[in-house]
């Protein structure tokens, strides 16, 4: 019969996923994140990787759905789902992420007696969280990382290892924690000095190259801003901006908002995505407005849209963002190559068919079919859509295309009051920093932001407030970053390191079995012959 897990570990499995919930945004607490795995180290010690997996599954559990229950908000309240029929998608999608957590406690069962048992612990955190931004059209939401993002001098070693690397580190701390408060109480100690000496290491160069690169960006600061950019960001309720009958007051708020920008003498005016509740492609009056709008503004005009492109195979229909150039009208785009799920369009739709989109447009979204920067004068403006800022390497195309701007448009209006738009911007930060490039954010309902390329935050909205958000970015053209060039050369290095554990702990636990298969077939060949009849 098997035996129940003990209540205190099971306790102290769930308390580790809380904390790792409690380092993220809106709370500033990320320096929980360096602890907040102990308490589950501790729940695994001496545990068999079968019952290690089901404490893990169980913090998982725990962190997950006190991390995204705002996804009872958006199905809900825009899905117009009931809150119980809502209840039964998030548990789903709690239970598949918490398989990660439940793997890397596994594999730690597995490995704690190795002597690089930081090194692989980290490994398999880091490789996991790898996996788990790829599968399945990737879900990279709060990766560990990103719970640092308020500590500038951690996260610079970003534009080198990108977020995979502030993972790693916070692993090998909360490892050697463990490690200091049982692992070795009463026993000889030189590989726990050998393991401080490592994790202090890493620590220190990690804070020493981030203090430099923090130098660095506060020598450039020093130069006067070369872009002067205005944020319109109108706070329309999302329930409402579909409505036909609610679009002339929508654009006659942008126009008020943008011409009361025009005494700040902005180089570039920026509206979040989808800022056109629909199709500026189809209206000839709104364009001639907007072109209009952008001529009389001196300025570049960015903004987001539906479009669509007509085939013969049918109609496919975009999340595009237009740039206007006030010189000469030029109208150039960039169509969303990241979709939303069940937001913007339903995968597999052959088998769910009866699972509507959260999208209220005229169909299901096409991605576009490559990521490009737009050029303007001297300007090369990377745009990322919405929560394609959690994908780093969207952003990292548009650097090595040469993009010396980055411009996020998002409407996290359908979080409404939740953490997630604090964590959403949280995430943004890091494209800045990985490839040394400023950004500029524009929300619907908030956070709007500028960035600088070392992932500070220079000016930012309020949530749920009409604003304008004025400033000067230095935009210029720099060499590309270690990241830019080589992207997640760390991430698949750890994750090459991790799976070729597995593959050996695999073959040993085979041999393991053999090896013992063939002793209790010799010890019943040895008995039937000294006992056997004859």
């Amino acid at each position: 019969m098997r035996k129940s897990l003990p209540t205190q570990k099971v306790l102290l499995a769930i308390l580790s996923g809380i904390l790792m919930t409690a380092s993220f945004p809106p709370g500033k607490l990320g320096w929980m994140a360096w602890f907040a795995l102990v308490p589950l180290l501790m729940s695994i010690e001496g545990a068999s990787p079968s019952r290690a997996f089901k404490l893990g599954f169980m913090a998982g559990v725990s962190h997950y759905l006190s991390l995204i229950y705002w996804i009872l908000v958006v199905l809900g309240h825009y899905g117009n789902l009931s809150y119980p029929a809502s209840l039964g998608p998030l548990i789903l999608l709690c239970m598949y992420l918490a398989l990660f957590p439940a793997l890397f406690s596994a594999f730690t069962a597995s490995v704690c007696e190795s002597p690089h048992a930081l090194l692989l612990m980290g490994s398999s955190w880091v490789g996991l969280e790898y996996l788990r931004a790829k599968l399945l059209t990737g879900f990279p939401w709060c990766l560990l990382g990103y719970s640092q993002s308020g500590c500038l001098s951690f996260i610079q070693i970003a534009d080198v290892t990108g977020v995979y690397g502030v993972s790693f580190l916070i692993v090998v701390v909360n490892g050697l924690l463990s490690h200091l408060l049982w692992k070795y109480q009463g026993k000889s100690r030189p590989a726990l000095g050998r393991e401080i000496l490592l994790t202090a290491l890493l620590v220190g160069a990690t804070v020493a190259y981030g203090t430099y690169r923090l130098g660095t960006a506060q020598n450039d600061e020093r130069h006067q801003g070369n872009l002067r950019a205005a944020i319109i960001q109108p706070s329309i309720d999302q329930s409402v901006k579909w409505e036909p009958e609610y679009q002339k007051e929508t654009m006659d708020r942008y126009r008020r908002l943008t011409r009361s920008s025009y005494a700040f003498e902005p180089d570039l005016i920026v509206w979040p995505e989808t800022a056109v509740p629909f199709f500026f492609q189809q209206n000839r009056e709104l364009q001639s407005q907007l072109l209009a709008l952008a001529r009389e503004s001196k300025s570049i005009l960015v903004f987001g849209s539906p479009a669509y492109q007509r085939t013969p195979a049918g109609t496919k229909y975009y999340n595009r963002a237009y740039c206007i150039s006030p010189r000469d009208g030029s109208l150039q785009f960039y169509d969303k190559v990241h979709l939303v799920p069940f937001g913007e369009y339903i995968p597999l739709k052959k088998f769910l068919f009866f699972i509507d989109r959260l999208v209220p447009a005229a169909g299901d979204f096409a991605a576009g079919d490559r990521v490009t920067p737009i050029r303007t004068g001297p300007l090369s403006i990377g745009i990322l859509i919405c929560f394609e800022a959690i994908f780093p390497e969207i952003a990292r195309a548009h650097a090595r295309q040469g993009a010396a701007l980055l411009v996020n448009l998002t409407n996290d209006a359908w979080f409404g009051s939740t953490s997630a738009p604090y964590q959403h911007l949280s995430m943004s930060r890091f494209r800045a920093v990985e490839n040394r490039l400023p950004m500029i954010r524009a929300a619907n309902t908030g956070f709007s932001a500028l960035i600088g390329p070392e992932g500070k935050i220079r000016a930012l909205s309020g949530l749920f407030s009409e604003e304008i958000l004025k400033g000067s970015l230095y935009v210029a053209k720099t060499s590309p970053t270690l990241y830019t060039r080589f992207g997640d050369v760390f991430a698949l290095l750890v994750l090459g390191i991790f799976l070729l554990r597995v593959a050996l702990l695999t073959f040993v636990s085979s041999r393991s079995r053999m090896t013992k298969t063939r002793l209790l077939k010799s010890s019943g060949k040895c008995l039937e012959y000294m006992f056997g009849s004859k």
